[in-house]
């Protein structure tokens, strides 16, 4: 179990510690809405776990992240507030 730890690290350890969660959601439409939203005003995002929702049978179980840059999290919070998008805190 120790060489299957060591090729593949913890999620949490294979992020870059410099990004942010802004959300979680199953709905995949939203979650392209809201990736456009953001590029549309210069804030790069990313989408976590797209891989694992795949693998689960897509049946919800498993919500994707959406992260931004840490520098540009208050940004993105304020952007999807105006949106009339709750970002989760």
């Amino acid at each position: 179990m120790a060489a299957v730890e060591a090729e593949f690290p913890r999620l949490d350890e294979a992020c870059d510690p410099g990004m942010k969660e802004l959300l979680r959601s199953n709905d995949l439409v939203k979650i392209s809405w809201l990736r456009a939203l953001l590029a549309d005003s210069g804030i790069p995002s990313f989408v976590l776990d797209s891989h694992t929702s795949v693998l689960e049978g897509s049946a919800g179980a498993i919500p994707r992240r959406l992260c931004v840059d840490d520098d540009d999290l208050i940004r993105a919070r304020h952007l999807l507030a105006e949106a009339g998008e709750e970002p989760q805190t």
